[in-house]
């Protein structure tokens, strides 16, 4: 079975694209013979967000931690009981493409690292940051970024790793480097991007939205 696992903090404005994408992708995957369960992990939310993953039929796990790995891990172990054997995983504010999770697949590896693209730039964010981002990011195979809003692993891989630590940041970074050092092989592939937000208000301090704020200020 393939869980899709999607942490969410009040994120009932953007959830809905979220599921819509990722529903469509598991359509695909279920066609190919497939079994796909998604599952969304609402941490401390006191917003509509459960209304939302409820509307699109998907499954939740409420958890009161306030830290993304903490909400990450602990989605994990839900699906990994349930039977998971590949574990398939972005974040609340960011679009999946129809065939991410057969391209994962595909790739036959123990994990397989994405790029994610900013489809919709906000209107303040100056065309100097836009450049500024697009100069330093690398949208080709063989990248070395990591991001947990496109990332798959191996069931067995990751348990062998001790799966996403408990950190409020970074818990992708350091599941990818834990994997390098047990030599799993991993994929880096930018061929099933992921559309992910430009907002300034991340819900993971030191995460993407932070990232894009530390390039705004040296582009002004």
């Amino acid at each position: 079975m393939i869980a899709v696992i999607i942490p969410a903090h009040n994120e009932a404005r953007r959830l809905g694209r979220c599921l819509k994408s990722v529903k469509a992708a598991a359509l695909l995957a279920e066609q190919a013979g497939h079994r796909v369960e998604v599952l969304v992990v609402l941490d401390r939310c006191s917003d509509g967000s459960a209304g939302v993953a409820d509307r699109h039929g998907v499954a939740t796990l409420a958890v009161d931690a306030g830290n993304v790995g903490l909400a990450r891990r602990a989605g994990a172990a839900l699906m990994l009981e349930r039977g998971a054997s590949w574990l398939a995983c972005t974040d609340a504010d960011s679009r999946v493409p129809s065939h991410w999770l057969l391209w994962q697949l595909a790739c036959a590896a123990d994990a397989v690292c994405g790029t994610v693209h900013i489809e919709r730039w906000q209107p303040w964010q100056k065309a100097a940051l836009r450049e500024l981002y697009r100069s330093r990011y690398e949208a080709r195979e063989g990248h070395r970024h990591i991001h947990g809003a496109n990332l798959g692993v191996c069931a067995k891989a990751y348990e062998k790793v001790g799966g996403f630590a408990p950190l409020p940041a970074h818990e992708d970074v350091h599941l990818v480097r834990a994997l390098e050092a047990h030599g799993a092989q991993i994929v880096w592939t930018a061929k099933h991007s992921v559309a992910t937000s430009s907002r300034r208000d991340s819900r993971a301090r030191e995460g993407f939205g932070d990232y894009l704020a530390g390039l705004e200020s040296v582009s002004v």
